[in-house]
């Protein structure tokens, strides 16, 4: 008897191959890759998934035939649906087992609709319908050295994301830029100060304080 899995693996893809733009980060390149049936080097299948569902719902939901509403949101049936339209053997135990265990909570799952969604980090227009919040005295936020030489003249800019993204403690942001090249360096934000100076923050599902920019007068290297 045939029993359907509970893991996700990538088949061969019925489309053409979905290309990013020149200029965009390795990542979503790396990522782009495994939609059209590659893998990443030293990479659990479940991980595969996650860097997968996060392109898909941050970035490029067109890349599997998907339209999210204007709160970033799709079906869940739809999207497994789409996700083996592309190659990607998935069911709803593997998909769920992902973003139960994601470690940085990517995912929102919404039981009562069975809506999946992207915490933050989009690149496309969303409104997460996050409300203004007060932020801790201090944020962080991890980079590299090579980075910091234009972050201290320009501040921290959103680029290619709707918002900067920082972190509550200097061990998350430890974290975060353990995935960057280069030596990494941890930014102190005077939080405190830019609120009362009129600049506005958001919190996400998963913790990540947002806000559209930290300009340099407010940043210093974490001690």
């Amino acid at each position: 008897m045939h029993t359907a899995p509970d893991t996700c693996s990538v088949g061969t893809l019925n489309r053409a191959p979905t290309r990013i733009v020149a200029g965009q980060c390795r990542a979503r390149l790396a990522t782009a890759d495994l939609l059209e049936g590659g893998t990443l080097k030293g990479m659990s299948r479940r991980s595969e998934l996650s860097h997968r569902l996060s392109y898909v719902l941050r970035h490029d939901p067109a890349s599997v035939g998907l339209t999210l509403d204007g709160a970033g949101w799709v079906d869940v049936t739809h999207l497994l649906e789409a996700l083996r339209a592309v190659g990607v053997d998935c069911d709803r135990a593997g998909l769920l087992d992902v973003v139960a265990a994601s470690s940085k909570q990517r995912f929102t799952l919404d039981p009562i609709t069975d809506r999946l969604r992207a915490a933050q980090g989009h690149s496309i227009p969303v409104d997460l319908g996050l409300e203004a919040a007060a932020p801790p005295a201090t944020l962080y936020h991890g980079t590299t050295e090579a980075a910091w030489e234009q972050i201290e003249d320009t501040g921290l800019t959103k680029q290619a994301r709707q918002h900067v993204h920082l972190s509550p403690d200097r061990d998350t942001a430890q974290v975060v830029a353990g995935r960057r090249r280069g030596p990494v360096i941890i930014l102190q934000i005077d939080a405190a100060r830019m609120a009362a100076d009129g600049h506005v923050f958001f919190v996400s599902d998963n913790g990540v304080w947002l806000t559209d920019a930290v300009p340099a007068r407010y940043l210093s290297l974490a001690g």
